[in-house]
């Protein structure tokens, strides 16, 4: 079963623009059939993917999500179907009480989302979703999790039965029915973000300098926002205005690029560059045909030269907060 990503307006705005669907596929460089389930909110984009079809069909990114504001009442109300049926599957399915008892588990064993993830050889917001029990396990997925807490397949089934049969995953499966409602609410739906009142606060900063680049004082944050859910166990992470118009006007100039300064870059990141301590040039990371990753900067187009020794100094973009 493939995790859906987000609600989406792709379609609707390709066809607005009389793109064709082989047109919106060779652009991103996948098949037809990646195109229909991205469309259909099945298949994972990254960020690059996302920037790249606002770019196909000219419109703001934010106009490519399902929102109250600023999509049609019949789509909104579909989503909103789609998201009761996959609740009531869940329910009726077990897969609220794995996922409140993994995370019993793993916090008995004093391990985070991200050790137990990578352990289990799977994303961590794919993860997240099986642990706040919106997402079914496959026998592999399920082997590897229970790899991951140094246990046997037979041994956590058994672990999770007892938990379930004592009473102790009922106040994880309240608590994570409660920020699912946060979720499906419409204005948090596609920030994947925590509600204020169960928040950890993250730290703003960012003005742009005459060349485009951003200036970053870590002593004097402009604001604080509420942290993604599945960013709270992270320790580095940090938060920037996008102050720059090098993006254009792909990106609304009130969005806010969560920033992630542990995690390995790769091509397709969008990231910051650390020019200096306190300035730094946002780009979007390339490969060439040797395997060398390189920067690119848009608006004008500008490649970016980067030595290994550039790589300690390259902070990914993790999640964007249109």
């Amino acid at each position: 079963m493939e995790e859906i990503v987000f609600p989406n307006q792709i379609r609707m705005h390709r066809k607005l623009r009389g793109v064709p669907m082989q047109q919106l596929a060779d652009y991103l460089g996948v098949s037809l059939s990646a195109v229909s389930k991205i469309e259909k909110g099945y298949r994972r984009l990254n960020q690059e993917q996302l920037i790249q079809v606002a770019e196909l069909l000219d419109c703001p990114l934010q106009d490519l999500y399902v929102n109250e504001q600023n999509s049609q009442e019949e789509v909104v109300k579909a989503w909103k179907r789609e998201q009761e049926r996959r609740s009531t599957i869940n329910q009726t399915s077990g897969l609220k009480t794995l996922g409140a008892g993994l995370r019993h588990i793993r916090n008995e064993k004093g391990l985070t989302l991200m050790e137990v993830s990578e352990h289990a050889d799977m994303t961590l917001s794919v993860y997240h979703r099986i642990e706040m029990g919106q997402r079914e396990v496959s026998d592999k997925e399920y082997k590897n999790i229970a790899r991951a807490l140094s246990m046997t397949v037979d041994s956590l089934k058994a672990r999770i039965r007892q938990l379930d049969e004592e009473g102790m995953l009922v106040e994880i499966i309240e608590h994570n029915d409660n920020r699912s409602k946060v979720l499906n609410n419409s204005r948090y739906a596609n920030l994947g973000m925590a509600h204020e009142h169960d928040a950890v606060m993250v730290p703003v900063y960012g003005v742009s300098n005459e060349k485009g680049n951003i200036i970053i004082d870590k002593e004097g944050a402009l604001k604080e926002v509420i942290c993604p859910i599945h960013l709270q166990n992270k320790r580095d992470i940090y938060a920037i205005n996008l102050c720059t118009r090098r993006l254009g006007s792909l990106i609304s100039s009130r969005a806010i690029l969560f920033i992630d300064a542990s995690e390995v870059v790769s091509s397709g990141d969008i990231a910051l560059h650390y020019i200096s301590d306190m300035e730094a040039e946002l780009l979007s990371i390339r490969e060439d045909e040797t395997g060398q990753l390189y920067g690119l900067k848009w608006n004008p187009d500008e490649r970016v030269v980067l030595s290994n020794g550039d790589l300690t100094k390259i902070h990914k973009v993790v999640v964007i907060n249109l």
